[in-house]
């Protein structure tokens, strides 16, 4: 098959959709690969890199999406990129659907075939695509949360580490899951006060074997959690609820409590947000300030570091993409049914449930839908 991977257009997005590592492999399976003229660059990826791992260098991304029969990406498709897609091309990259309505329209319209990184599951439900940038964001939620902590990004002039005889500050963590368990490894590196808010009771107890003494576990339906924002020195939104748009469970009238110069990184922005206040930012211009608290809600938080980024992604994408192209698409995903809950648009109709809900449209299930 013919794998194009086109240089990714979104602002601030320096990641890439495969390394030269990848694409050795995938030449080695006997297929080709078409890469965008320093379209991992950014990433520290050269074109000779791409070349002396078989790839062919393309000038364009027009070039790519009219040749390439699979289009690997990162992020969702631009407005000028799902208008080069062809019908029934491949698209495999991170979609975010359910909170991107104009997009779902326009690969509807295209009639091609959409798999989603954030909604492959694996046996035990848990999502591998996602998992790894998951951990990024996790991580750099706290490292961003600390930096605009100081006064000159608006926050409350606080170190969220304390200082010998300074207690450190206090960090919110809503969602115990792969986000969470890694905002809370650098939060209690930093030696912060940590809660972690779950539902779950057994996740929680997962957590408290993981970091002891060093987390104080919530579960969310026994917490005051108009309380416990208030308390917060920086909040963390990393709940997810798997293709479909997060639930608000912050709300205005709760940021109203919170203390002037605290700060909230929403990792959930990807989906829509936890927080009522939250509304996509970027690397370039990454805050405002709602009712004195600082809002960090950039919706590719991995791009910031996309050489780490786009090592892990591939680490994880790599093994599907080669059963994609080895095996064709109907029997890739036909013969793995978790790999098939990553297919959300097929030839013109919805096939992710959560997506046609939340916009009104026709579900049709994907193991009918490939049949076609």
């Amino acid at each position: 098959m013919k794998i194009g991977v086109p240089k990714e257009i979104k602002p601030q997005e320096s990641r890439i959709g495969l390394t030269p590592e990848s694409v050795k492999t995938l030449i080695s399976e006997g297929h080709q690969v078409i890469v965008e003229n320093n379209g991992g660059f950014e990433a520290g990826f050269e074109n000779e890199q791409y070349i002396k791992a078989g790839a062919k260098i393309a000038n364009s991304a027009s070039d790519i999406f009219t040749d390439a029969e699979i289009i690997v990406k990162v992020k969702e498709p631009q407005k000028v990129e799902v208008e080069m897609i062809r019908e029934n091309q491949i698209i495999y990259t991170y979609l975010h659907l359910a909170a991107a309505k104009e997009l779902t329209e326009g690969l509807i319209k295209s009639k091609s075939i959409n798999i989603a990184y954030e909604t492959v599951t694996d046996d035990n439900g848990r999502l591998p695509l996602l998992a790894p940038m998951s951990a990024v964001a996790g991580r750099m939620s706290v490292q961003a949360g600390a930096h605009c902590l100081e006064k000159n990004q608006n926050g409350r002039g606080l170190l969220l580490g304390g200082a010998p005889g300074v207690t450190g500050g206090t960090v919110v963590i809503l969602g115990g899951g792969v986000v969470g368990e890694n905002a809370a490894v650098i939060a209690t590196g930093m030696q912060a006060k940590v809660h972690i808010v779950d539902k779950s009771e057994a996740r929680l107890k997962q957590l408290i074997e993981m970091f002891g003494d060093k987390i104080i576990p919530e579960q969310s339906d026994k917490t005051d959690l108009n309380k416990l924002v208030s308390e917060a020195d920086l909040l963390v939104g990393g709940v997810l609820i798997p293709g479909a748009e997060a639930p608000k469970l912050v709300t205005k009238d709760m940021i109203k409590l919170m203390k002037r110069g605290s700060v909230i990184v929403d990792v959930a922005i990807d989906q829509g947000g936890c927080v009522e206040t939250s509304k996509p930012t970027t690397h370039g211009n990454p805050t405002y300030v709602v009712d004195d608290v600082v809002h960090y809600c950039v919706a590719n938080m991995p791009g910031g570091v996309p050489r780490t980024s786009t090592l892990a992604l591939n680490n994880a994408t790599l093994p599907f993409l080669v059963k994609l192209a080895n095996r064709g698409y109907q029997k890739a995903l036909g013969e793995d049914k978790n790999f098939l809950a990553g297919l959300n648009v097929h030839k013109g109709h919805v096939t992710y449930k959560a997506v046609a809900d939340v916009f009104g449209h026709a579900y049709v299930e994907a193991g009918e839908a490939i049949k076609n």
